[in-house]
């Protein structure tokens, strides 16, 4: 499983006119699920959304998590990340799951922080969708389990 993960002042999803997702401060996670993953890829990559320290403590240093701050977690599904593009000009998606398999471990993600976590909110798997954020630092980061 990957994540590309940014630490947002503020973010949302809209698929067509309908908002389907909005955070305030808190993270944006881009999500791509891989042939292999399973139940321990999407417990670890939930332990590093909810624990990754991208948040400054009160000297500036990014040592707060999410679960120190409390602040909100969107999961937005993006198979792209998992593209091959080492070579030609056309990326290549079979290291990306299949779209059943890719909804499976995405929801089950997307549970399992709602579960452990408040404020989580979501894209829709699938959908074309329209994100906007505002980047807060920036500091971005790319997760993956594999």
């Amino acid at each position: 499983m990957i994540a590309l993960i940014q630490r947002v002042q503020s973010a949302r999803v809209d698929v067509g006119d309908e908002l389907v997702g909005r955070i305030g401060a808190g993270l944006l996670a881009l999500v791509a699920v891989q042939p292999n993953d399973g139940e321990a890829q999407t417990q670890r990559m939930l332990e590093r959304l909810l624990g990754y320290r991208v948040f400054a403590d009160d000297t500036g240093r990014m040592n707060r998590s999410l679960k120190d701050t409390g602040d909100g977690l969107l999961l937005v599904s993006q198979f792209t990340l998992a593209a091959d593009t080492r070579s030609g000009m056309r990326p290549s998606f079979t290291r990306a799951a299949a779209p059943e398999h890719g909804r499976l471990w995405f929801d089950r993600l997307v549970t399992l922080a709602r579960d452990a976590h408040p404020g989580v909110e979501t894209g829709r798997f699938g959908a074309h969708m329209m994100i906007q954020l505002v980047n807060d630092g920036p500091v971005t980061f790319w997760l993956d389990t594999n």
